[in-house]
């Protein structure tokens, strides 16, 4: 009835870019704060300056990646590695938790300037899934999962939530590591493959097939369907929406 194998019994979708318009405002985010970041240590070195790519870079190094991990692999890339320092860094810190600070206020500023839509087809979807009887659950690596989905008004479409804060509490890996999908697997008490899990990211996509999830469902919002598939989608659409149409 959804588009997906007859075994499954629940759906676990990921937050920015599946169910909300948010992944531009993060891409949006990373960029100015390494920008300004690298446009700083340029100078300050006589080097030159090389913009962050909000698209290739934010792809390949930061998108469904915690905070930190994106920092820590996107400067990597870069050859720059700055200490870890501790979650209460301020964000004018040189530091791998500063600096995700930094970003993680940007986006709070342009979320509370510019408010959180969701995605109409995917929440056609969820409603659709909720009717057929499947349990559902959002998986994010974002701390601010719960005031996004309460500013998109779909908080209570949801089983459960596996969020940034839920990952550090318990102490589980972020993606491409497949913890936090499997975490809300057992929530829900299916099996992975019974469960299907929905991605516009390649570390998402990437933990969903590590983590042997009955299906990996790609959602391609920015023109990335072979990367997506490449990276372990077994179905990429453009929108949820056309999974319901399929039927």
């Amino acid at each position: 009835m959804l588009g997906l194998p007859a075994h499954v019994r629940s759906c676990l979708f990921d937050l920015d870019g599946v169910l909300t318009q948010t992944a531009k405002v993060h891409a949006a985010a990373w960029k100015e704060m390494f920008d300004a970041y690298l446009r700083e240590r340029a100078t300050r070195e006589g080097t030159d300056f090389v913009p962050f790519d909000a698209v290739d870079d934010y792809d390949e190094y930061v998108d469904g990646r915690p905070r930190e991990d994106g920092v820590r692999t996107f400067l990597a890339a870069r050859g720059v590695h700055l200490p870890e320092g501790t979650p209460d860094d301020p964000p004018e810190a040189e530091t791998v938790n500063g600096l995700g600070n930094r970003k993680n206020n940007l986006v709070l500023r342009r979320i509370r300037e510019d408010g959180v839509e969701p995605y109409e087809g995917s929440v056609r979807f969820v409603h659709a899934a909720r009717e057929a009887g499947l349990r559902c659950a959002v998986v994010s690596s974002s701390a601010n999962c719960r005031d996004v989905l309460a500013a998109a008004g779909i908080e209570d479409l949801f089983d459960e939530r596996i969020d940034g804060v839920v990952a550090h509490e318990r102490r589980l890996r972020g993606k491409p590591a497949p913890d936090t999908y499997l975490e809300a697997a057992r929530r829900l008490g299916t099996d992975p493959d019974e469960a299907a899990v929905f991605e516009d990211a390649l570390a998402g996509v990437e933990a969903g097939r590590a983590g042997r999830f009955g299906v990996v469902v790609g959602v391609d919002r920015v023109g990335q369907t072979d990367q997506l598939r490449k990276h372990g989608a077994d179905i990429v659409v453009r929108d949820l929406a056309e999974l319901l149409e399929s039927r």
